[in-house]
């Protein structure tokens, strides 16, 4: 099990480049299945749950490979399963995107109760709800579930999500020749075709992946740029960080951020897009523990994704959780000590922090980072952080503590 190792108090500066966006390449991964046809994907990032979708996709049959660092080659013409291989399954919440596509293309689906970051009841009933109103017929047995349709039938999503990922999907699926209407608005009008061909597709930036790096540009007082962004996905961030004091800049496809020493507290409540993303509350609070004053961070989208809090706390940190809301008061002096990555947006929160603390925090149970960050450790070490991955088995000792202040 691997160890993140970081020593505080460096300033982050210099550029980082942004990869391929994890929210909009795992269901990408998934539509894939539509068409028997070969798909090629770019700019997609080389992490851990893209690395389990492909032994999904694999186990099904789907001949899968990368072509050089950032590009997959998808032929799934070998499909052979309608099920998901439980144990993968149990890792990762998104394999359940697999039922919709393998209902499609072969009339039957079966998929084991997914797994992934537990931040609340992100329950699978509006998939399932979506299926029956299709046309299938779906059922909860044994712990999976099983789909079965003779035809799918097309539809309208009212309420649609609008967030930057299922604006790509959809983009992705009209590449490959699904007529689809409002992309982009929360009314998506779906007209079933006969078939889908392949495509080749660019997949965007991480918007999420650049509000964290920015976030931690800002805490640790730092400035740099971050390539190959999308600023337009990151306007309630922008406004935000800029209501603290940081200085932001958007010029087309990158955004340049310098912070500051003196920060403002500013209250957020996570919202969907274009509100404030809840993947970014956490980073966002370790921010505030930076920032002068007072402030309320609330999250209206899961209701609990505060795993992060108790973390902090080891740190130093003065926050405290009401019902929805964490209480955060700062500036508060840091240290480093022992902490566990409970879950993929936490982790990062847990970094930001440690880069702003007296001494060398230990970050134990990284695969979650590993899940949604690619070369989290290399990127921050090319803006000029102390960062430094280890594996407890090739440790003879415990990691040299002695400037942490405090317990």
């Amino acid at each position: 099990m691997a160890q993140l190792l970081v020593e505080g108090g460096n300033r982050l500066v210099g550029r980082v480049p942004i990869s391929g966006s994890k929210n909009a390449v795992l269901p990408i991964l998934a539509a894939s299945l539509l068409t028997d046809e070969e798909c090629r994907l770019k700019n997609v990032p080389r992490i851990e749950d893209v690395t389990i979708m492909m032994r999904l996709l694999e186990g099904m049959g789907v001949r899968i490979e990368w072509i050089d660092g950032q590009q997959l080659h998808v032929d799934t013409s070998g499909l052979a399963r309608s099920d998901v291989l439980a144990a993968l399954a149990s890792k990762m919440r998104a394999s359940f995107l697999l039922m919709g596509p393998m209902l499609a293309r072969r009339g039957e689906a079966r998929v084991a109760k997914p797994g992934g970051d537990d931040i609340g009841m992100r329950r699978v009933e509006q998939h399932i709800v979506g299926l029956r109103l299709m046309g299938a017929h779906v059922e909860l047995k044994n712990g999976e579930y099983i789909a079965r349709a003779d035809r799918l039938r097309g539809a309208t999503i009212h309420n649609a999500a609008r967030e930057p990922h299922v604006v790509d999907l959809a983009m992705f699926l009209g590449r490959m020749g699904a007529r689809i209407r409002g992309i982009g608005t929360d009314v998506l009008q779906i007209e079933g075709v006969s078939e889908l061909s392949g495509a080749t597709h660019r997949v965007i930036p991480d918007n999420i992946e650049a509000g964290t790096y920015a976030i931690a540009i800002a805490a640790t007082g730092g400035e740099a740029v971050l390539e190959q962004a999308e600023p337009a996905d990151l306007r309630a961030l922008i406004l935000k960080l800029r209501s603290a004091g940081v200085e932001v800049e958007d010029d087309g496809h990158s955004l340049w951020v310098q912070g500051r020493t003196r920060l403002h507290a500013v209250d957020v409540t996570t919202w969907p897009h274009p509100g404030f993303p809840t993947d970014l509350q956490a980073p966002f609070v370790a921010l505030m523990t930076q920032a002068n004053g007072h402030c309320v961070v609330s999250e209206a989208v899961f209701e609990n994704r505060f795993q992060h809090v108790p973390e902090l706390r080891k740190l130093g940190a003065d926050i405290y959780v009401e019902g929805r809301s964490a209480m955060v008061s700062g500036p508060t002096r840091l240290h480093g000590s022992l902490v566990r990555v409970p879950d993929i947006r936490s982790g990062a929160a847990l970094v930001v922090a440690a880069l702003c603390a007296e001494g060398t925090t230990v970050l134990d149970n990284v695969f979650h980072l590993d899940r949604g960050y690619q070369d989290i450790e290399a990127k921050l070490q090319g803006l000029g952080a102390h960062i430094t991955r280890v594996e407890k088995a090739e440790r003879d000792h415990e990691p040299d503590l002695s400037k942490v202040v405090g317990d």
